[in-house]
């Protein structure tokens, strides 16, 4: 058994549960859910400064963790603000459609799993062209990674890669 992934936001704790759709109630729109009522103001990430954006950071332990559908949500909301900047954009969308692709795997989608991983990872490896350790992520690595738990056909999704954050 592998040790569990560092934590690189650890003053923020995880949700209650970890959301699968058609399972759980909506974290945000059900009054059952883990985030009712608690959505907050996202910080623009600035690329110079990412080992200090505490929602970057708590995104990459919601994915490293398990909350896959939350990730996706923490990622989207630095997304938005930063489709000024094409790479910026591109590693957090990226980011965000391997995130839904390993969420495809918890739902018996492999179809899913198999269209977002190369939507991602090819992302990633856009960027990676010219930046290949980008926000912490070493995206060539993390981007074979991917593709090979992706194409394994996983029928789990905690057999995803982890994201392990360089902060030199």
């Amino acid at each position: 058994m592998q040790p569990a992934p560092p934590r690189y936001a650890p003053e923020r704790p995880f949700p209650s549960y970890a959301f699968l759709p058609g399972r759980d109630p909506h974290p945000t729109r059900s009054p059952e859910g883990h985030s009712y009522g608690a959505e907050g103001e996202v910080e623009p990430l600035d690329p110079e400064r990412w080992g200090e954006s505490s929602d970057y950071l708590y995104g990459v332990d919601l994915y490293n963790h398990g909350y896959l559908w939350e990730a996706h949500e923490a990622w989207e909301g630095l997304w938005h603000p930063a489709k000024g900047d094409p790479r910026l954009a591109g590693h957090l969308q990226g980011l965000i459609q391997c995130t839904a692709a390993a969420l495809k795997v918890r739902m018996g989608q492999p179809k899913g799993l198999a269209r977002l991983a190369e939507l991602g990872t090819a992302r990633l490896l856009v960027i990676a062209r010219e930046h290949p350790q980008h926000l912490g992520v070493d995206l060539i690595d993390f981007a074979a990674a991917f593709r090979s738990f992706a194409a394994s056909e996983p029928q789990d999704a905690e057999a995803r890669p982890v994201l392990e954050l360089c902060f030199d």
